[in-house]
């Protein structure tokens, strides 16, 4: 027997880890994704036409990508090739294309993103022409990662994490496979498969690797008894993935900083939680919270950035796990406090008027009046606020704005400071301070 077929015969031996050995043959067999793969699905409508083209599945680790683009070529009965950018280069992909020219061959490239633009390019010629189908996958957002041209001509799919109910006919179906294969009668008690399945963050192969180290050694013929505190045991040792530059991490930032603007303190102590448990960076936290201080409360609470401003401090002197309270102590000030845009409307407002509309010269009577000779170019005119009794006195402080032209008023009555201050101003100048209008949706 020649060494090449020994080797062989060596890797069809050597034991498949449970993921691989479970990994379902056929569409009707996958777990999940049913907003793609339903009857009525996209992607499953694709399949059943006969007209894949170029495909790209993008979502977190675990989710399927894999498993999908197999059983779409077995049920497609188009040979499978897969291709890796850590071991794949353009002459791989000339090789398949060659091989397509008598073959109806599905290729599929895991992690597309690590291809270079060129690669991709390439690629692109290639499926452009018909080469071969393309199935191409990707934990980053591909309008993030891939090139544009890859984008514009491919359907593209967001797989999303298993559901616990997908999760826990995951771990059904390889306890069935234990049995049947290995002899291995596992049982897990309630709190057990609560874990498993609810710490897996909805990635199956995470499920699978856990329920496979607890069973790992077992003689067959044995009968095993998981727990919840052997589940946390293993889980211990093998935290939760974190991308701080992929898709995961801006979703969970974004989700932390809506919660807090759309007043639900649960919700901001959930996202919080989960960005500390994936050892997301405090002062990055910090950071977030304190700009949320300005942009969403304002001047309806001042004392939401001092709080703010207060925990970024701390937190660069303080570190995990105390570093959390002083988190969610400026977290929850943001979530509670009540709301106003105006600053960050205003801003906004006024820095898109200087970047568009010509410059407005500086008033004679607001001129720099301190140095002899002043008056004699006529910075003179100003009038001191304080020695009005009122702290207040009209006059122009810029040619040709308009009261309301950028700041608008975002007090919604109630006793926050701006709802104060409007009240005063209007006692003071006998005017009202111009409102915030938000767009009516029936007309937006």
């Amino acid at each position: 027997m020649m060494k090449a077929d020994l080797f062989a015969k060596a890797q069809e031996q050597r034991p498949k880890p449970l993921a691989a050995e479970i990994r379902p043959d056929t569409l009707d067999e996958l777990i999940g994704q049913q907003h793609i793969l339903g009857p009525s699905g996209p992607l499953r409508r694709r399949v059943r036409a006969g007209r894949l083209g170029t495909v790209i599945l993008f979502g977190p680790p675990g989710v399927g990508k894999t498993t999908i683009a197999r059983a779409i070529g077995q049920e497609m009965t188009k040979e499978f090739r897969a291709l890796h950018p850590a071991s794949s280069n353009v002459s791989d992909i000339k090789a398949v294309a060659q091989e397509a020219q008598a073959k109806d061959i599905l290729v599929f490239i895991d992690e597309i993103h690590r291809f270079s633009s060129a690669q991709q390019d390439y690629l692109l010629d290639l499926t452009e022409t018909g080469t071969f189908d393309l199935i191409a996958a990707t934990t980053g957002n591909p309008y993030h990662v891939l090139t544009p041209a890859l984008v514009s001509r491919a359907s593209i799919f967001q797989l999303e994490p298993h559901a616990l109910e997908d999760l826990k006919r995951v771990v059904e179906r390889a306890l069935a496979f234990l049995k049947s294969h290995q002899a291995l009668d596992v049982r897990l008690d309630g709190d057990a498969m609560k874990q498993l399945t609810g710490r897996a963050g909805g990635d199956a192969r995470r499920v699978l690797n856990a329920l496979e180290t607890l069973v790992l050694g077992s003689a067959p013929g044995s009968t095993i008894l998981i727990t919840g505190s052997m589940v946390d045991e293993v889980y211990q040792a093998s935290p939760l993935p974190f991308d701080r530059k992929g898709d995961f991490h801006y979703d969970t930032i974004s989700a932390f900083i809506k919660s807090m603007r759309g007043s639900d303190p649960d919700a901001t102590l959930y996202w919080l939680a989960r960005l500390i448990h994936s050892g997301e960076d405090p002062r990055f936290i910090a950071r977030r919270i304190l700009i949320h201080a300005s942009e969403d409360v304002g001047l309806a609470d001042n004392t939401a950035l001092q709080t703010a401003a207060a925990a970024l401090t701390a937190v660069q002197h303080v570190g995990y796990p105390e570093a959390q309270i002083v988190l969610a102590h400026a977290a929850l000030h943001i979530a509670r406090a009540p709301k106003s845009n105006s600053a960050c409307h205003g801003i906004g407002a006024a820095m898109a008027f200087v970047k568009s509309q010509p410059m407005i010269p500086v008033p004679s009577h607001l001129r720099d009046g301190h140095y002899a000779g002043a008056a004699k170019l006529g910075h003179v005119g100003y009038r001191f606020p304080h020695d009005d009794p009122r702290g207040w006195v009209e006059q122009i402080y810029a040619t040709g704005i308009q009261p309301g032209q950028f700041y608008q008023s975002d007090g919604r009555g109630g006793q926050t400071f701006e709802a104060r201050a409007d009240a005063w101003w209007e006692r003071v100048t006998g005017q009202p301070q111009p409102q915030y209008l938000q767009e009516d949706p029936d007309e937006s």
